[in-house]
């Protein structure tokens, strides 16, 4: 027969009062020169949403390709990324709202990504007013289409 302590079961006890905090998720998007539905230049996947406190990790899986926010497509006081050719890239997702990426090569081809972080898009509009150049523009309007869905 087993005999606690107090101070075993005093301890125990305090453990399991304190509260836990949810781990944050590194969610993996790559940067492709063919995707797997057979698409060119393309980030995937191509819409991420993500936690406030999650990491992005832009992964350059294929040579020739970075990644970078779109200006104009940032929330209000969050700072964007700019990647190096051919690099991974990093992006905490410290603040809520619409991120758009390109990569800057191949921006023009539709190789664009929108990264939602968070329930409140406080930048939705803002986001979805951005100008784009080539089949970004098209390929923007199917994200932001998915998105409402």
């Amino acid at each position: 027969m087993r005999i606690f302590s107090i101070k075993s079961i005093l301890a125990s006890t305090l453990l399991l009062c304190i509260p836990t905090m949810a781990s944050a998720e590194e969610i993996v998007v790559k940067m492709l020169n063919k995707g797997t539905d057979g698409s060119i230049m393309v980030f995937e996947p191509q819409l991420v949403k993500a936690k406030v406190g999650d990491t992005v990790r832009f992964v350059a899986t294929d040579p020739s390709h970075n990644a970078e926010t779109i200006k104009g497509m940032v929330p209000e006081g969050a700072t964007g990324f700019k990647g190096k050719m051919n690099q991974d890239v990093v992006f905490d997702a410290t603040q809520a709202g619409v991120y758009g990426v390109k990569c800057m090569p191949h921006y023009g081809m539709g190789m664009v990504s929108l990264v939602i972080v968070g329930d409140h898009t406080p930048n939705l509009e803002d986001a979805k007013s951005a100008r784009h150049v080539g089949k970004a523009k098209t390929k923007f309007a199917e994200l932001f289409a998915l998105l409402e869905e």
